[in-house]
């Protein structure tokens, strides 16, 4: 996060907006826009455990300046401005429904990381905290994930490795296995009702940068706080196999 404000404050200071996408961040570790001085954030509430619904920040000096393209009759005011037509109520129900999940996360184990947040209280607070809480566990269990498939011949991992930097990356992976197409190696693991997803998952420049594009991508693995250590050392067992 130190490393976004740093850019974040070097665009301010050319004069440019700053545009954050936390879409794969959100479920796994507190964010403070506000902390962060970003101009807008967008993230999505199916990431946490919600329905399919966008969630835009942005600073109000700036949503009222930003002219949307909009039907006339739709309100000049942010937020409705950015939202024409009949609002997606039970989506809205939903993403409260997880923000008062998440919350109760923070309530529940969430008292050791209290002293990091002195300045929230309430629900704010418990969100705080149970995302910390969320990340520490996330991250010990995705160290044991990677010291495993390190360890799987034929292997290359896309992404930061080092374990000192693991502050900066998310508890999801990409890889490929010589030998075999990401495609097959899925395959395998959902007929050991193991779930991953191959392919470009949407990123298609890089994974053309990457040349994986042609070959079928890569292999994605990611953790959330509802994994086990039990569930990663069956996904390593199953990766040997299939190596």
């Amino acid at each position: 996060m130190n490393d976004l404000k740093t850019i974040i404050a070097l665009a301010h200071m050319a004069g440019a907006l700053v545009f954050v996408d936390a879409v794969h961040l959100a479920p796994h570790a507190p964010i403070d826009v506000q902390d962060l001085d970003c101009d807008l954030l967008a993230c999505s509430v199916y990431k946490f455990y919600g329905p399919h619904a966008g969630v835009l920040y942005g600073k109000r000096d700036l949503l009222e300046r930003i002219q949307p393209y909009k039907v006339r009759p739709a309100a000049n005011n942010p937020p409705d401005k950015f939202e024409t037509g009949t609002a997606n109520h039970e989506a809205i129900a939903g993403s409260r429904a997880a923000i008062d999940y998440l919350a109760s996360l923070g309530e529940t184990y969430g008292g050791a990381f209290a002293d990091q947040f002195k300045q929230f209280g309430g629900r704010r607070l418990h969100l705080k905290t149970a995302l910390a809480a969320i990340k520490q566990y996330e991250q010990e269990l995705f160290v044991r994930m990677m010291r495993g498939l390190r360890d799987i011949p034929g292997i290359t991992i896309y992404g930061i490795t080092g374990f000192a930097r693991f502050d900066y990356r998310t508890p999801t992976v990409a890889f490929t296995l010589k030998n075999k197409t990401p495609r097959a190696i899925a395959e395998q693991l959902g007929r050991e009702n193991i779930y991953v997803w191959d392919g470009n998952y949407y990123a298609l420049a890089l994974m053309d940068r990457l040349q994986l594009e042609e070959s079928g991508g890569a292999v994605r693995v990611g953790l959330g706080h509802y994994n086990s250590a039990d569930e990663v050392e069956r996904f390593l067992e199953v990766m040997r196999m299939i190596a």
